[in-house]
C-alpha cells in the first residue's frame, strides 16, 4: 500500500511552522494543531531512520519513547534523509525546496549530484560544487529557522561537526547558531544548554547512528534495538532537563526496510536502453532517459521489473502529488523522465557503480508504510 504525503495536514514539513506558530510568530499555519500554551522553548529532536512502525515493534527497547501518545506523520518522497532534512529545515515540500532525492541530476553537469555531500556522484571528481553550485542560490527560499531568528527566537542547531557548513545545511537548514557535538551525551548536554537561550528558543538535534546502524545490519536487528535503547536514553535525559516552559518533540526522517530481492541495474540490458543516467536510490530511483526515450523505457522497466515496483513518468508523479502542491521549474529539471519505486521488499541496486550500497540489508525512500510514517512525540 502506498501513502501519500500529507503536505500542508500532517507532515514533516508542516513540524517547525506549527512550532513558530505555537510561538507567536506571526504569518505561520500551525497545521499540526500543536498545543504550545505556556511553552515558549521547543527541542526538536530528530532521530535518522526511526519509522512509526520501527518503533512501535520496540516498545521494550525504547520504554521512555514508547509511553508518549504518537502523533503520525508522512515524510516527503522520496522518503530520504537529504529530502526530508530540507523539507524539515524549510518548511516546505521538495517541489518547492528542490532536494528531490540522494542522487539528482542537476542541468549543466554531465553527473549526477549527491546533496549529502553536496559534490559530484562519481571518482576524480575536481569541481567545488560548494562554489558552483551556491548552496543559497540552490535553494534559495528563506528557510523556517531563518524566520524563527528574524522573529526574535534563539535558534540552536545540535548536530555533528561535518554538518555545520556542509551544503545541505547551508541550503536548507542555514538560521541561527550551530552546536557541533561529538557523542549523544553532549549531544543531550548541548540541546538543554542551547534551550535555555534567550526569552524564547527553538533547538533541532539530530542523531544519526541508528539509520546506520538499520541499514548496515538490518532494522530488525538487534544492533538496531540495542541503538534504540541508546536513543531513548538521550531522549529520556533532554525530558528530565527541561525548563519549565520547555518541551520536547521527538520525530524522524523516515523509516526503513529490509531488501529481500535485488534488481542489478549494471546486469540487465534491457534496463539500460533509452536510460541516459540512474540517479535517486534503490527503493526511488529517477531514471533519466535520452531524448523522447521516457514512455519506451517505463513501458520496458515495468515489464521488467513486474508488480513489485512501480514506474510513472515525471508528469504522472508530479500530478500525484507526491513532490506537493508545487513543483518549481528548478525541482522538476531535477526529477527523473521517469519515477521508479518499490512497492514491497526490492530494490534497483547497481552492483559496480555502487557496490556498499547494493550491499546494505536496509533501504528506504519509497512510500510504503514503514518508510513514509514517523512519530511525533511530545513531551512537556
Amino acid at each position: 500500500m502506498l501513502v501519500a504525503p500529507r503536505y500542508g495536514q500532517a507532515s514533516l514539513a508542516d513540524l517547525v511552522p506549527s512550532v513558530l506558530a505555537g510561538l507567536d510568530v506571526p504569518g505561520e499555519n500551525n497545521a499540526l494543531g500543536l498545543d504550545l500554551t505556556g511553552i515558549n522553548r521547543v527541542c526538536i529532536f530528530l532521530v535518522d531512520g526511526m519509522g512509526a512502525q520501527l518503533l512501535a515493534g520496540q516498545p521494550d527497547a525504547a520504554p521512555f519513547l514508547s509511553s508518549l501518545t504518537p502523533t503520525i506523520l508522512t515524510v516527503g518522497f522520496p522518503s530520504t534523509t537529504a529530502t526530508s532534512l530540507s523539507s524539515l529545515g524549510s518548511g516546505l515540500p521538495p517541489g518547492e525546496h528542490g532536494i528531490v532525492g540522494y542522487l539528482l541530476a542537476v542541468p549543466g553537469h554531465e553527473r549526477l549530484m549527491n546533496p549529502l555531500k553536496w559534490k559530484l556522484h562519481g571518482p576524480g571528481d575536481r569541481i567545488d560544487l560548494l562554489k558552483e553550485l551556491v548552496p543559497e542560490q540552490f535553494q534559495p527560499i528563506g528557510t523556517a529557522f531563518e524566520r524563527a531568528t528574524a522573529a526574535g527566537i534563539s535558534v540552536s542547531r545540535v548536530a555533528p561537526m561535518y554538518q555545520g557548513s556542509s551544503g545541505l545545511s547551508r541550503a536548507a537548514l542555514r538560521g541561527g547558531e550551530f552546536r557541533p557535538n561529538f557523542s549523544m551525551g553532549d549531544l543531550a548536554d548541548g540541546a538543554l544548554t542551547a534551550l535555555r537561550s534567550g526569552d524564547r528558543s527553538l533547538v533541532y538535534a539530530y542523531h544519526g547512528e541508528l539509520d546506520l546502524t538499520g541499514h548496515v545490519r538490518g532494522p530488525h536487528s538487534e544492533a538496531w534495538a540495542m541503538e534504540l535503547q541508546q536513543v531513548d536514553l538521550v531522549a529520556k535525559t533532554i525530558a528530565e532537563g527541561l525548563p519549565s516552559d520547555a518541551m520536547l518533540i521527538v520525530t524522524a526522517d523516515h523509516g526503513m526496510v529490509e531488501v529481500t530481492t535485488r534488481v542489478d541495474f549494471d546486469k540487465r540490458n534491457e534496463l539500460k536502453r533509452g536510460v541516459k543516467d540512474l540517479g535517486g536510490e534503490p527503493r526511488a530511483r529517477h531514471v533519466y532517459t535520452e531524448q523522447g526515450a521516457a514512455r519506451d523505457v517505463q513501458k520496458r522497466w515495468q515489464e521488467a521489473l513486474g508488480d513489485g515496483f512501480g514506474v510513472f513518468t515525471r508528469d504522472e508523479v508530479i500530478a500525484n502529488g507526491w513532490f506537493g502542491p508545487i513543483v518549481s521549474a528548478s525541482a522538476e529539471s531535477r526529477i527523473g523522465d521517469v519515477v521508479v519505486v518499490s512497492l514491497g521488499s526490492g530494490a534497483v541496486v547497481r552492483s559496480a557503480v555502487e557496490p556498499l550500497q547494493t550491499m546494505l540489508i536496509g533501504h528506504h525512500g519509497s512510500l510504503t508504510e514503514a518508510e513514509m510514517l514517523v512519530p511525533m512525540l511530545a513531551f512537556r
